[in-house]
């Protein structure tokens, strides 16, 4: 933004502030920061990409496509195909997103970008009901390396998730796991699919129903034998 007045400048900076402040907590209010730097500015690369994210998070697709290939016109750098291959698939072209994890754009992405292109790939293949083919493709290195980095516990989350979609629930198991290891920033909700795995069910301690229900009596809450039986009886 260095091209621009400093007052202007200033008050760009501070709506990308707020774009990157409510992202994550309210899309919504973000987006709405982010038009008005766009509004502002719009020949600099940084808010197009910030208004990119912006439209990404509030799921408008095609809107965040167009300002991720601005960006990247006027900058040249390719680290956003990896979520413009994505918005093909929230468009619902999960063919197009396919076709993008195979160009040549995707060996200048770092690790990082190459990881993410690979989750979005295995995403489009899920899309197209080729489950068996989404686990293949999550299959790399980095799923089987121990090293912790910033993507593996959304790596290992992934392919958990696509093992259990093709029936493989003790291997899913197993990633979840390994994927609540790695997620110390609390990226994924691996723990409360390992619980449902379990079997294991929580109560809101703010829902009156479910107070009620956990202040019943022992007897209220297990059936004797003799109950069990009717209840099953009743449905012959």
């Amino acid at each position: 933004m260095m091209s621009l007045p400093k007052t202007l400048a200033e008050d760009v900076a501070k709506n990308l502030v707020m774009v990157a402040r409510l992202l994550d907590d309210d899309p919504q209010s973000a987006y709405g920061y982010a038009k008005v730097a766009l509004r502002l500015a719009s020949r600099v690369p940084s808010v197009r990409e910030a208004t990119g994210f912006a439209a990404y998070a509030v799921e408008k697709y095609a809107e965040a496509l167009a300002e991720f290939r601005a960006a990247r016109r006027m900058t040249g750098l390719q680290h956003l195909w990896p979520v413009m291959a994505d918005c093909e698939r929230g468009m619902g072209r999960p063919e197009k997103a396919l076709a993008m994890a195979g160009e040549p754009e995707v060996q200048k992405l770092d690790k990082a970008g190459q990881v993410e292109m690979r989750l979005v790939a295995a995403g489009a293949r899920r899309d197209m009901g080729q489950a068996e083919a989404a686990v293949v493709t999550l299959q790399s290195p980095e799923l089987a390396s121990n090293a912790q980095q910033p993507w593996t516990a959304r790596l290992r989350y992934a392919y958990a998730d696509a093992l259990l979609e093709v029936g493989r629930e003790g291997e899913a198991r197993e990633w979840f796991a390994k994927a609540l290891e790695a997620d110390q920033s609390g990226a994924t909700d691996a723990s409360d699919r390992l619980a449902e795995l379990d079997g294991v069910e929580f109560i809101d301690a703010l829902d009156p129903e479910a107070e009620e229900d956990g202040n019943a009596s022992p007897a209220a809450k297990e059936a004797t034998p003799e109950e069990s039986s009717r209840d099953a009886g009743a449905g012959e």
